[in-house]
Protein backbone atom coordinates (compact mmCIF):
# COMPACT_ATOMS: atom_id res chain seq x y z
CA UNK A 1 0.00 0.00 0.00
CA UNK A 2 1.34 3.42 -0.95
CA UNK A 3 0.93 6.43 1.30
CA UNK A 4 -0.17 9.30 -0.97
CA UNK A 5 1.48 11.79 1.38
CA UNK A 6 4.87 10.39 0.28
CA UNK A 7 4.28 11.28 -3.37
CA UNK A 8 6.14 14.50 -4.20
CA UNK A 9 3.96 17.30 -5.48
CA UNK A 10 4.57 20.88 -6.57
CA UNK A 11 4.56 23.49 -3.81
CA UNK A 12 3.07 26.93 -4.36
CA UNK A 13 0.91 28.19 -7.18
CA UNK A 14 1.32 27.60 -10.90
CA UNK A 15 2.79 30.85 -12.22
CA UNK A 16 4.05 29.96 -15.72
CA UNK A 17 3.27 27.11 -18.09
CA UNK A 18 5.39 26.69 -21.24
CA UNK A 19 6.09 24.22 -23.99
CA UNK A 20 9.75 23.28 -24.55
CA UNK A 21 10.07 23.59 -28.31
CA UNK A 22 12.80 22.84 -30.82
CA UNK A 23 13.71 26.54 -31.13
CA UNK A 24 14.66 26.53 -27.41
CA UNK A 25 17.33 23.84 -27.78
CA UNK A 26 21.09 24.12 -27.79
CA UNK A 27 23.43 22.82 -30.51
CA UNK A 28 22.90 19.23 -29.33
CA UNK A 29 19.11 19.41 -29.27
CA UNK A 30 18.75 19.67 -25.49
CA UNK A 31 16.86 22.32 -23.50
CA UNK A 32 19.66 24.26 -21.73
CA UNK A 33 19.65 25.18 -18.05
CA UNK A 34 19.82 28.87 -18.93
CA UNK A 35 16.45 28.66 -20.68
CA UNK A 36 14.90 27.20 -17.51
CA UNK A 37 16.59 29.71 -15.20
CA UNK A 38 15.36 32.61 -17.34
CA UNK A 39 11.78 31.40 -17.07
CA UNK A 40 12.17 30.74 -13.35
CA UNK A 41 13.32 34.35 -12.98
CA UNK A 42 10.25 35.55 -14.89
CA UNK A 43 7.98 33.52 -12.59
CA UNK A 44 9.75 34.88 -9.49
CA UNK A 45 9.37 38.42 -10.83
CA UNK A 46 5.64 37.92 -11.44
CA UNK A 47 5.10 36.59 -7.91
CA UNK A 48 7.27 39.28 -6.30
CA UNK A 49 5.59 42.01 -8.34
CA UNK A 50 2.18 40.96 -7.03
CA UNK A 51 3.49 41.00 -3.47
CA UNK A 52 5.42 44.28 -3.86
CA UNK A 53 2.71 45.99 -5.95
CA UNK A 54 5.11 46.91 -8.71
CA UNK A 55 8.55 46.61 -10.17
CA UNK A 56 11.09 44.17 -8.70
CA UNK A 57 14.55 42.87 -9.54
CA UNK A 58 16.45 39.70 -8.74
CA UNK A 59 19.38 40.24 -6.35
CA UNK A 60 20.20 36.65 -5.38
CA UNK A 61 19.55 33.07 -6.35
CA UNK A 62 20.36 30.11 -4.12
CA UNK A 63 22.06 26.96 -5.42
CA UNK A 64 20.25 24.67 -7.82
CA UNK A 65 20.49 21.00 -8.72
CA UNK A 66 18.96 19.59 -11.88
CA UNK A 67 17.21 16.28 -11.26
CA UNK A 68 16.19 15.32 -14.78
CA UNK A 69 16.53 16.67 -18.32
CA UNK A 70 13.87 18.61 -20.18
CA UNK A 71 13.21 17.32 -23.67
CA UNK A 72 11.53 18.99 -26.62
CA UNK A 73 7.75 18.65 -26.33
CA UNK A 74 7.69 18.66 -22.53
CA UNK A 75 5.18 20.91 -20.82
CA UNK A 76 7.13 23.01 -18.30
CA UNK A 77 5.20 24.09 -15.18
CA UNK A 78 6.79 26.70 -12.91
CA UNK A 79 5.41 27.08 -9.39
CA UNK A 80 6.13 29.91 -6.96
CA UNK A 81 5.62 30.27 -3.21
CA UNK A 82 6.41 33.41 -1.22
CA UNK A 83 8.47 32.38 1.80
CA UNK A 84 9.48 35.66 3.40
CA UNK A 85 8.69 39.34 2.98
CA UNK A 86 11.21 41.82 4.34
CA UNK A 87 11.22 45.60 4.41
CA UNK A 88 12.23 45.85 0.75
CA UNK A 89 12.71 42.22 -0.30
CA UNK A 90 10.66 39.16 -1.14
CA UNK A 91 12.05 35.61 -0.96
CA UNK A 92 10.34 33.21 -3.32
CA UNK A 93 10.71 29.46 -3.73
CA UNK A 94 10.50 28.48 -7.40
CA UNK A 95 10.02 24.89 -8.57
CA UNK A 96 10.07 23.50 -12.11
CA UNK A 97 8.01 20.40 -12.89
CA UNK A 98 7.55 18.86 -16.32
CA UNK A 99 5.06 16.66 -18.05
CA UNK A 100 7.26 14.90 -20.63
CA UNK A 101 6.11 14.48 -24.20
CA UNK A 102 4.92 10.92 -24.95
CA UNK A 103 4.70 9.92 -21.28
CA UNK A 104 2.53 6.90 -20.49
CA UNK A 105 0.73 8.65 -17.62
CA UNK A 106 -0.34 12.10 -18.90
CA UNK A 107 -1.04 13.33 -15.35
CA UNK A 108 2.40 12.50 -13.93
CA UNK A 109 4.76 15.39 -13.24
CA UNK A 110 8.52 15.16 -12.75
CA UNK A 111 10.48 17.65 -10.69
CA UNK A 112 13.36 19.23 -12.60
CA UNK A 113 14.79 21.80 -10.18
CA UNK A 114 14.08 24.33 -7.45
CA UNK A 115 15.69 27.50 -6.14
CA UNK A 116 15.02 30.39 -3.82
CA UNK A 117 15.03 33.79 -5.50
CA UNK A 118 15.56 36.99 -3.54
CA UNK A 119 13.84 39.96 -5.16
CA UNK A 120 13.86 43.63 -4.16
CA UNK A 121 11.12 46.16 -4.80
CA UNK A 122 12.11 49.10 -6.99
CA UNK A 123 10.62 52.54 -7.51
CA UNK A 124 10.18 54.25 -10.90
CA UNK A 125 13.79 55.43 -10.79
CA UNK A 126 15.19 51.95 -10.14
CA UNK A 127 15.97 52.60 -6.47
CA UNK A 128 15.10 50.12 -3.73
CA UNK A 129 11.80 50.90 -2.02
CA UNK A 130 9.73 49.37 0.77
CA UNK A 131 7.34 46.50 0.11
CA UNK A 132 3.81 47.55 1.13
CA UNK A 133 2.36 45.60 4.04
CA UNK A 134 -0.31 43.13 2.94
Amino acid sequence: MTDLDDVPAPQGQLTLKLLASRQDTNFYGDIPAGWLIGHMDQAAELAAGRQAHGRTATVALEAMDFLCPVRVGSVVNIYTAIREVGRSSVKIDVEVWIRPHQERDPDELYKVTEARFVMVALDDNGRIRAVPEA
